[in-house]
Formats: C-alpha cells, sequence, structure tokens
C-alpha cells in the first residue's frame, strides 16, 4: 500500500503526508494547479518568482534571507511545469527535520507559516508589487527562457512540441515567450494573484520524518478566510495524427537536433504503463534499441532518446546528428518502430528494460525531493500509487501489450534544426 496519507483542508485544497525517518531534512512544497492559457502563463510564471522573493512581514529579498538563515539555513524556491493543460506554480521550502532543531522548535511549523505568508500575504503596496522585485524575478525569468534557447536539445524539443501542438493548449510554452514577460505589468500580477487565491487547486506535499499536525494547521488555518472557487482543468488529448507535418529551421551550431513527435493513441489509465515500457525499450536505457541500434551500430547520432507524456499522450524521440546523417537516422528510427510493431522484441530486451525502469523507480526514493517528485507526478492520476505498487505494475506488462502499444504510435511531426 501507499504510505502517502491526504487529507482535504478546503474546496481544491489537499494536503499530503509521506513519513520517512531516513532523512535529516524536510520539505514543504505547495503545487498552484491553474489552466494553462498563452496569455495567463508569462504572467503566472512572473509571478511564481515574484511571490518568492518577499512578504509583508519580511518586505524585501534580505529580510527574507535572513529569516531563512535563522532557520538553520532553510530554503524557498519557485518553480513553473506544465502538465497536460494545466500549469503547476511551485512554492518549496526546504529545512532540518524538526527532531533535530533546538529547545523544540518546530521548524515544519516555521516553514509553513513563511510559505503561507508569501502565498496569502505578500508584500503589496497601493494594489500592486514592489517594482525593485519584480524586476529582479523579471530577470531571473528571462535569464531562464535564455538558457532554454542557448541550451538547443532543450529549444529543439519545445520548438517542436510548439510545432505539433499549434492548435492545442499544450503548445504554450510553461514561461510564455520573452517579450509576453517584458510585457506583464504590475496590475496583472496583482489580478492573477487574486484570481490564483480563488480558482487554483492546491496540492501541499509534506515530506519529513517529524509530524505534519503543526504544518496542516497552519495551511488549514490560512485558508479559512479566502473565498474558495476552484477550477477544474482537463486536457485535450489528440489520439491520432492527421498528416505527418515537417519543419527545418537553421541557426548557428554545430550539432543538428532532430526531433519526432508521435501520438501515442490512448490516454486510458490502464494503458500507461505499458506504452512507458515500449517507450523505455525503444529508447529510454543503455539496453533500448535505439541506443544499442541506431546510436552503437549504426553511429547515426550522437545521442538518441525516446520520453513519454502521460498527459497529453505524446511520444518525443530527440537526437542529435550530423546534418548530413538526419534523413539516415529518421529511417533508421522508423526501421525500429516497425520492428517493434512486428513484435521483434527479445525477452531480453524487455526483462532489461523492467528493471532499468524499476530501479529508476526506488533511485528516486533515495531523497526527500525524488519522493515529492515521485508522488506529485501523480497528482492527476486519480490514485497515488506507492514505488512497490508501480513496479508491480511494471512487471505485470506482457511483450503482446508492448507491441500493441507500439502499433499505436503515429508520426505527427518532424522537426530538424540544423546548421548553416
Amino acid at each position: 500500500m501507499s504510505n502517502i496519507v491526504r487529507s482535504r483542508l478546503a474546496d481544491g485544497v489537499v494536503f499530503n503526508t509521506v513519513r520517512d525517518s531516513r532523512f535529516k531534512t524536510m520539505e514543504i512544497e505547495a503545487s498552484i494547479i491553474l489552466p494553462l492559457s498563452a496569455e495567463s502563463a508569462p504572467v503566472n510564471a512572473l509571478l511564481a518568482f515574484v511571490l518568492s522573493r518577499t512578504c509583508r512581514e519580511y518586505p524585501t529579498h534580505r529580510l527574507l534571507c535572513k529569516k531563512l538563515s535563522g532557520l538553520y539555513g532553510a530554503e524557498l524556491s519557485a518553480s513553473v511545469a506544465k502538465a497536460g493543460d494545466r500549469h503547476i506554480i511551485g512554492l518549496c521550502a526546504r529545512g532540518i527535520d524538526d527532531r533535530y532543531a533546538l529547545d523544540g522548535e518546530s521548524i515544519a511549523e516555521q516553514l509553513s507559516l513563511l510559505l503561507c505568508r508569501v502565498i496569502f500575504d505578500p508584500n503589496i503596496t497601493d494594489g500592486g508589487f514592489p517594482d525593485d522585485e519584480t524586476e529582479q524575478s523579471r530577470r531571473q525569468l528571462l535569464d531562464l527562457i535564455d538558457s532554454e534557447f542557448n541550451e538547443k536539445r532543450t529549444y529543439a524539443i519545445s520548438k517542436m512540441i510548439g510545432i505539433m501542438c499549434a492548435d492545442e493548449t499544450f503548445g504554450v510554452k510553461r514561461y510564455g515567450t520573452a517579450e509576453q514577460v517584458k510585457a506583464v505589468t504590475s496590475a496583472q500580477l496583482y489580478e492573477a494573484w487574486q484570481s490564483m487565491l480563488k480558482t487554483a487547486e492546491f496540492q501541499i506535499m509534506y515530506v519529513g520524518d517529524s509530524a505534519p499536525d503543526k504544518a496542516v494547521s497552519v495551511f488549514a488555518k490560512a485558508f479559512e478566510s479566502v473565498g474558495r472557487a476552484p477550477v477544474s482543468v482537463s486536457t485535450q488529448v489528440i489520439r491520432q495524427a492527421d498528416g505527418v507535418k515537417r519543419v527545418t529551421e537553421e541557426m548557428e551550431l554545430s550539432q543538428s537536433k532532430l526531433v519526432m513527435g508521435f501520438r501515442a493513441g490512448t490516454a486510458l489509465p490502464e494503458d500507461v504503463t505499458a506504452v512507458r515500457l515500449m517507450c523505455a525499450v525503444l529508447g529510454g536505457t543503455a539496453n533500448s534499441k535505439l541506443f544499442c541500434n541506431v546510436r552503437e551500430k549504426q553511429s547515426l547520432c550522437y545521442y538518441c532518446a525516446a520520453r513519454y507524456d502521460k498527459y497529453k499522450g505524446l511520444v518525443l524521440i530527440d537526437s542529435g546528428v550530423e546534418a548530413d546523417n538526419a534523413e539516415r537516422l529518421e529511417a533508421g528510427i522508423m526501421k525500429e518502430i516497425e520492428d517493434m510493431q512486428n513484435g521483434n522484441i527479445t525477452d531480453f530486451e524487455l526483462e532489461a528494460t523492467k528493471l532499468a525502469v524499476i530501479n529508476a523507480y526506488y533511485s528516486s526514493n533515495d531523497t526527500t525531493s525524488g519522493i515529492n517528485a515521485w508522488y506529485s507526478s501523480q497528482m492527476f492520476d486519480g490514485a497515488m500509487r506507492s514505488i512497490d505498487e508501480m513496479a508491480a505494475k511494471v512487471n505485470a506488462v506482457t511483450k503482446e501489450e508492448v507491441v500493441e502499444a507500439a502499433k499505436r504510435l503515429s508520426l505527427d511531426t518532424v522537426y530538424l534544426l540544423t546548421g548553416r
């Protein structure tokens, strides 16, 4: 059985607890779930970083950092992600576990209070956030956007998704564009913050050894004074590609990037494990077909990996390649998929992949952040499963199910980023 305990604090607010005595640290993260849209993405992304810098009680970033230092060097960070058509703002506090604090002080309670002040009582004057902190956050977000552009593998994957899902919500970038971020006003941030408190779903994750009672009490009290009307978000899933889109972009670079996007043909929960395993057999481990055959035997690329987005029902294959080999590489990838569709999967390939996938599952259990990520990745699955439960599901997948998952793949988009 899963060792996570879930309790409802308010409408659309769930507190999740995982107790583990192996660690000397703990962390509390508030995942704030909003609808993804082109208009709101840059505003919400900027809001995440603005909120993480100050609050009314600690009105400058220096004062907030001083408070964190006083809590045995605790940390507070912001993150922005998307899961299907959902936009997720993460505010995470990390510190030592309560049992290591002096004089019976509860670090979990203190960090929960700080998170609630950041979320519910930010540093607002005259109906807006401070200009200096807003501009600092804007620069931070623009740096992140630049870093994704400069990392060409990340850029190519993002560009392919934008092309593949141009008419879908999922095609929106999690940060928005640099031009959109530069145009966000203080008034927009204030309106987004007010809307967030009322309409967002909140998933609060607590990972540590000490009892979460004080943290639960802090968050429950914070939500008492907020009128809640949470908006539920569903994700549009297209199961079959309607033709193949091909886009080539030229840029100054030494290594070209080929990214291929496939529709996985299903979004049913019972099919997710089989599709995930099929994707791993294809290109997710050192024993995968793409690694062993396309990269090692045929030397067609520098790397070639497959990944599965379970929320959107997409399989993405990305690779680094010499421009002259791009066509041969694409043909080689399609040949490996065709082989899988024809049932050419050895017992060794299947069993070795299962072992690799399950080992990766258990490795994620070695840190509080890994445990947090493990359960957070299941927030929209209807049920949260332990690693043992997921390992059993992986081991139960048959070769026939993997072959059927491969047969449902349909190529949607081919994107090539190549040097001039």
